[in-house]
Formats: C-alpha cells, structure tokens, sequence
C-alpha cells in the first residue's frame, strides 16, 4: 500500500504546482525500516542441574534495536547438567543430541551455516572445575566434539564466571522490556568493592552495575548444605515434610566443596543413612538462617559472608529457582505471596504440610515436591535478611519466567553480547515519513487538486460565453 501511494505523489504535486501555485510543506518524519529477512542464534544453558537450549530470532536489518532479537524455541536437555557427567564426558556430548536435532528442525536449512552456537556453563561447571580441572577440560572437550559436528557456527563452550552470569541476566532483562534507560539495580553511588563493579556502555550511555554471585547459594548446593547440616544437627530434616524418607548416600552429601567444611573427620563414603522429614518450619528456619553470615563487614554496608551490596533501589526481576519457588507458593498452594509478610507466612504454610497433605494438594508431582519448604524458606531469609529487602523495596520484585516470550536468564544476553548485536553507541537510522503525514499531506494535495480544477472550469466556460460589443 504504501508502494502504491508513493507512486501517485508526482503527478498530484505536479498539478498543484502547476494551477494552483507553489505548495512548499515541512512533513514530520520517523524512523522506519523495510522489512529484512530473519536471522538465528543458538545458546545451550549448561547449568548446575539441566542444560536448556534457546533459540533466538531477529530481523537481520534490525540487529542493533533494543527489543527486537526474541526467542524461537527453546529445548530441556534430558538427564542432569554436564557436570554431572565426569566420570562419563562423552556422556555429556551425547546428552545434547536430542535438543541439537531439533535446532536443525527449528532453524532453515539455508541459514544453519550463519547460526551463531554457544554453550556456556556455569555454577556446576565452576565447582567441578574447582574441585578436579581435569574433569572439567574433559567434559567441555566432549560437548565442543559433539557441538562441532553439527552444520551451525559453533563459537565455543566456555565457563562463566558468577561475574558474567549476573551481568548477561541484567543485559536480558532490560532488552527484553527495553528498559535501558531505567535500569535494574544501577548504582549511582560508589561501589566500594570494584569486583563487584561492571562499567557497561550500551546505546550510547554509560551504566555502572553492582554484581555479584555467590558460589554455593544456588537451589542444589543450598539443598545439599542443608542436607548436610540435618544430618549433623538432627538426626532428621526439619525442612522435608513429615512422612517422607529417603536412604542418603554420605558420599554425595559431602562430595560437594560446598559441603567440605561440614564433612565429619571419618565417615563411610558408601554408606547409606535412612533421613525422614519433620515438618518443622521453626527449626528449618534456623537452619537455613546458619547458612549466612552477618558478624563481620569490612565495607559501609554488606549483604552477607562480608560482602559489599549498595542498598537495593529500583525494579529487580526474580527468575529461575526464585520464579519456580513462589510460583509453587502462589499457584499450587494458592497462597499470596504479594508482601514480604505474605512469603514469610507462605514459607511456613508449606513447611507445615505433611507429605501426605502435598501429594493430595499436587498429585502426581512428586519431583522437588519433599524440597518446596526448604526452597521458599530460603528464598524468604535471602531477600529479607540476606539481600536487605524490605515491605517497600520488595514491591520492586517481580517473579517471572519470561518477558516478551523469551526466557529471562543470562543465555540472551550472552549471545547479544558475543554476537555485537547491542553496539556502544546508538543506530543510524534512515528517515522516513510517517504515516498520518502523508494522509494530511495528499488531503492537502487533493484540496489543491481540487481547486484548481475548479478554477481551470470557470476559465473555460468563461471563454465559451459570446463578446459583447
């Protein structure tokens, strides 16, 4: 359409011009684009527990817009993360093969060679990496030999440090709500403890960004750590619901560097320890409290284990296990979870429950179903007491797993990054005019048209009336 009324504009500027006179206008204009064709990119998600992979899309005259890459698909590795691999690295090249077939599905045959593909893993990999660098050059020699033999542009599998991974989630979240100009957790104070300080320039402004990541907080090694102080304090876990029981391997409980400071001098690595749940949301309270601590701060302020945090400002996305957790809270146990009050008193709600009461309440969901007191109980002291957050702030936090339908997580924003699809300084666009203008601009036109061929009638008949002498 817009083809069309283009093509019409000389011919009625030419007749204006020509009957009516000169018509000079000053039309308004805005930046517009033709449409491109779309272009693909792959990130595999090597986590701690799983690998996700997601596959994003994007107009490729559009590169470089706040907004406009989006996710296409997205696949659920099956099996553990590829950490859990080392004793088996080829097994965790395998594991990939099924998500990677279907990238070749998802993405066009002809546009395979020019698709950027990434693993990048984390908090799993940096532990195992800690603990046997060995293991860990050989699981991510296995993933490169199996990702290599697939047609796309495979670009490396590398470990992310905590640093990287808390940036890359800042960098999704405000692409996907294209908020850079409000950004999440921006400090603009000093941030006294410059490891957990990232300059960023991104459309042409300048962001000063607090991160920081704390090894051992996420969901499994907090399980662990939790397991661990149970069976040492207790005897039983108060976190797991009463009338559950499981048999507990010592050897996985402490084989974590997480749990080596609570490794007990001698202990049987084989040996297998029957633990059962009590219901105790008093008692899980204290012992998730043991896993911060606030006796010493060497800086103005501290988050916790003595580290610099500004104070918390502005509007925080909440998202992976955190999303999961008060999910769980608000829809299976249909309890609100809106105040900082409401998740503390949902966090003993559901420590309250027995095995029995959560299996009728969500049947036949049994996975993670024993570890929903201990997850939401964490989640509650971490932003209360650990990150500092209270009734007011904690109306900035929004628990979600996705924006502008693509995941929130680091994944995207590793790939904008990797890929210079966010530039430091801002587009150039080419101008063009906007579509109200035109409207006003033919009408305008017309009008003149219009009058001047009324004018060009009453000429004619004019000369057609007889002289009078």
């Amino acid at each position: 359409m817009a083809g069309k009324v283009l093509s019409l504009l000389p011919p009625l500027l030419l007749a204006a011009a020509g009957l009516a006179g000169l018509l000079l206008l000053c039309v308004p204009t805005r930046d517009v684009r033709e449409p491109p064709a779309l272009k693909y990119g792959i990130v595999l998600d090597a986590g701690s527990s799983h690998t996700s992979m997601f596959v994003y899309k994007w107009p490729a005259d559009k590169e470089n817009d706040t907004g406009i890459v989006g996710q296409h698909s997205s696949c659920d590795v099956p099996g553990g993360g590829i950490s859990s691999y080392a004793d088996n690295p080829p097994g965790a090249g395998q594991s990939l093969v099924e998500c990677l077939e279907q990238a070749l599905r998802d993405v066009p045959k002809d546009r395979h060679a020019g698709t950027p593909l990434y693993l990048g893993a984390t908090a799993g990999m940096r532990l195992l990496n800690l603990t046997n660098p060995e293991a860990s050059a050989s699981v991510l020699a296995a993933v490169t030999r199996m990702l290599t033999q697939y047609p796309f542009d495979f670009r490396g599998a590398h470990i992310l440090s905590g640093q990287d991974e808390g940036v890359f989630g800042w960098v999704t979240a405000n692409y996907l709500l294209e908020n850079f100009i409000k950004i999440t957790f921006e400090t603009t104070g000093p941030v006294e403890d410059r490891a957990n300080e990232v300059q960023l320039r991104l459309y042409g402004q300048n962001y000063q960004v607090y991160t920081h990541s704390f090894l051992c907080y996420g969901r499994d090694q907090v399980l662990q750590r939790l397991l661990a102080s149970a069976l040492q304090t207790h005897g039983f876990h108060p976190c797991w619901p009463k009338g559950f029981s499981t048999q507990v391997l010592l050897g996985d409980v402490y084989q974590s560097p997480c749990t080596a400071a609570q490794q007990p001098q001698a202990f049987n690595s084989s040996a297998r320890v029957s633990l059962s749940g009590s219901s105790d949301p008093h008692l899980c309270r204290d012992l998730v409290s043991g896993l911060f601590s606030f006796s010493s701060c060497p800086f103005s302020r501290c988050s916790f284990n003595g580290v610099f945090q500004p104070p918390v400002a502005g509007n925080f996305i909440a998202f992976s296990a955190f999303f999961y957790t008060v999910n769980f809270l608000r829809t299976s146990m249909g309890l609100p979870v809106a105040t900082l009050q409401q998740l503390e008193a949902a966090s003993v709600n559901v420590c309250n429950q027995t095995w029995a009461q959560l299996q009728a309440r969500v049947p036949g969901q049994r996975a993670h179903l024993a570890d929903y007191c201990a997850g939401a109980m964490f989640v509650q002291q971490l932003l209360s007491r650990g990150y500092g957050f209270d009734e007011r702030t904690f109306g900035g936090v929004t628990f979600q797993k996705k924006a502008a339908d693509t995941a929130v997580g680091w994944a995207l924003g590793y790939m904008l990054n990797l890929t210079n699809l966010i530039p430091a300084d801002p587009p150039g666009l080419r101008k063009g005019t906007d579509f109200s203008s035109w409207v006003v601009l033919l009408l305008i036109f017309a009008s003149a048209l219009l009058a001047s061929l009324v004018l060009l009638l009453r000429q004619v008949h004019s000369a057609k009336l007889p002289s009078t002498i």
